[in-house]
């Protein structure tokens, strides 16, 4: 069980603390977190996903400013329900400012790049959107001992794209995220 924290932030600063934790489960990965403000460690929500062996998140519940999300991937379609408000959308999965979401986006690439449709969770009453994304896996190095490897993301409809580096369980590199800390040490 890997456990650590990231420090979340945006163009204003630091927003959030997100404690974790994950490993292998008997459903697949798991990723528990909680989340709170900088500082003053005042609770700001939670997350539970539970990701199957290709990468689709499959459980999710996420807590925020008074609201739950819960929803899954079953086959082709992404569903959720958020108060009494229930939806489906055709797509691969969930994305939103979490360090979970982009490793769950790196455990649905088998090949040399993918279109993602996903459905952003924003942060503070879980609005949802639907976005297209392309994911390219890139390139391994070796940092300090830890085998990183390195995405290219691109937004599709507004050509915005960036990069993230993953190392096991851990986002090492993505924009708006700074990983704090981690125990037990990254593989």
């Amino acid at each position: 069980m890997t456990a650590g924290a990231y420090l979340l932030s945006d163009d204003l600063g630091a927003y959030a603390v997100e404690r974790f934790s994950c490993g292998a489960g008997p459903a697949g990965w798991r990723y528990v977190a909680t989340r709170e403000q900088p500082g003053t460690g005042a609770p700001l929500g939670r997350l539970d996903v539970v990701v199957d062996a290709h990468g689709a998140a499959v459980r999710v519940a996420v807590q925020a400013a008074g609201w739950l999300l819960r929803g899954g991937v079953v086959g082709a379609e992404v569903l959720w329900r958020r108060g009494a408000d229930e939806r489906s959308a055709v797509a691969t999965g969930f994305t939103g400012s979490s360090p979970v979401w982009v490793l769950a986006a790196t455990r649905r690439l088998t090949g040399p790049a993918a279109a993602l449709r996903l459905v952003r969770l924003g942060d503070e009453a879980l609005s949802t959107t639907l976005v297209d994304q392309r994911w390219t896996p890139g390139r391994r190095q070796d940092h300090d001992g830890l085998e990183v490897w390195h995405h290219e993301v691109a937004d599709l409809a507004t050509g915005r794209a960036w990069s993230v580096g993953t190392a096991g369980d851990l986002v090492v590199h993505a924009p708006g995220t700074q990983l704090l800390e981690v125990s037990p040490p990254a593989p």
